[in-house]
């Protein structure tokens, strides 16, 4: 029940002043966030390939309010291509982008946020990697895909997400499903209208492997965005009844969480990839991750009012 007031507050200005004064918070962010500096999450990026996993990392931002912010996303992106080339981990770590951070909801945003994710996928492909654009909330799937469409022009191994809780999305993996094409499948983490979205988790779950199975039986390269076993399971099975390799799709899962299953993955000969957010902007993405996992959202409460 909480799950929607947790993601209605994710866009709350007065309860992120709140949640970020509370002592227990760092703490907690520590958990799901490699670190605020570029540098901290170069750190996580070694200690992670070094243990056989990869990586995609997101600079935390969303919803900026103005065009200066937005080019200030497109550096802090061109930054960490910058870095990571330097690093020599290219070849191991993608990016993963937010078009909003963009200037995609700006007056002429569509455009805005096509022009200046451009230079950041270019700088991508110039690295040796790439970009998966990640999916906001329901209004921002037409935009997004139709940027997706234009990037892929150039850069065919751009990358989508899709979210199994919308209605429509079993039809835009249909239409992603061809081949070169990179989409990563997760449940979503967004609080929509009964009018676009699934609200019974179990009708999430079955639209997931309704999408799974399109994307497993396409010419594309499917990501499974899943900490859930059950779906780790099905897709595994998908994959050995349809022939696919190991090199053929990957799982991925985030930064922090179910540690031990991604390296049992790792271990089975699977690619795993960590999303690995970092950078000071990283209320909303801290609150969604609370509103996924009633775990994380107990443990937080408790160390709020002083209890262990």
């Amino acid at each position: 029940m909480l799950g929607p007031v947790l993601l209605a507050a994710s866009r709350s200005a007065a309860i992120r002043r709140l949640v970020s004064a509370a002592p227990v918070t760092r703490p907690m962010v520590d958990r799901f966030i490699a670190g605020e500096r570029l540098t901290e999450s170069l750190g996580s990026v070694r200690s992670l390939t070094a243990r056989g996993l990869d990586v995609t990392l997101d600079h935390l931002g969303e919803d900026v309010t103005d065009r200066v912010e937005a080019l200030r996303s497109r550096d802090a992106y061109l930054a960490l291509t910058e870095a990571l080339a330097a690093e020599g981990l290219a070849g191991r770590a993608e990016m993963s982008v937010k078009l909003s951070a963009f200037g995609q909801a700006l007056p002429g945003g569509h455009d805005l946020a096509l022009a200046n994710v451009t230079p950041v996928v270019e700088a991508a492909a110039a690295a040796g990697t790439t970009v998966t654009l990640d999916m906001e909330d329901h209004t921002t799937v037409d935009s997004t895909l139709a940027i997706l469409g234009e990037l892929r022009t150039r850069f065919p191994q751009t990358g989508a997400v899709v979210q199994s809780y919308l209605f429509r999305t079993e039809d835009d993996c249909r239409a992603l499903a061809g081949e070169g094409s990179r989409v990563r499948l997760v449940k979503g983490a967004y609080n929509e209208p009964a009018s676009v979205a699934h609200q019974d988790k179990r009708e999430v779950d079955r639209a997931y492997v309704r999408c799974l199975k399109i994307l497993m039986a396409g010419e594309g390269y499917p990501m499974i965005g899943s900490h859930d076993p059950r779906m780790v399971a099905i897709a595994q099975d998908l994959a050995h009844r349809l022939g696919r390799k190991l090199d053929e799709y990957e799982f991925q899962m985030l930064y922090g969480i179910r540690v031990a299953e991604q390296e049992r993955l790792v271990a089975e000969g699977h690619r795993m990839r960590v999303y690995v957010p970092y950078g000071t902007d990283w209320y909303g993405y801290f609150m969604r991750r609370l509103a996924e996992r009633p775990a994380n959202l107990t443990f937080f409460l408790r160390s709020l009012v002083g209890r262990r």
